[in-house]
């Protein structure tokens, strides 16, 4: 499905629509999905595991988002009890790679953005 935006992408605009995926992948919790998917596909409750503090239903709402926007891939099998999986698209594989190059960064300079909160 290939769908034209009617102007050049801005980040910056107020109505530009690349607004909602800046706020679905730069969220709390976005940000630590995708990091999680980064090794690999995972099922929902190993998912939620490994993304500690995450209610079910914001992780649900959180994969809703990220699946919409073609960063997460949603397969369910058809078996009892439901079994799905997700995993990131070759789009989302692109995202974590920036995502995660910034949670590298703010881990590496943790102890110095700490030291600035003490002194404010």
């Amino acid at each position: 499905m290939n769908v034209e935006v009617e102007f050049p992408p801005n980040v910056l605009a107020a109505d530009c629509p690349s607004r909602a995926v800046l706020k679905h992948l730069t969220s709390q919790w976005g940000v630590l999905v995708m990091f999680a998917l980064q090794d690999g596909t995972l099922r929902f409750s190993a998912l939620r595991r490994r993304v500690g503090g995450v209610s079910e239903r914001m992780l649900a709402q959180t994969l809703q988002a990220l699946e919409g926007d073609g960063l997460v891939l949603r397969v369910a099998h058809p078996v009892v009890p439901p079994h799905v999986e997700y995993s990131l698209t070759a789009l989302g594989q692109e995202a974590a790679v920036l995502v995660a190059a910034l949670g590298r960064w703010i881990e590496a300079n943790l102890p110095q953005i700490q030291a600035a909160r003490v002194g404010a």
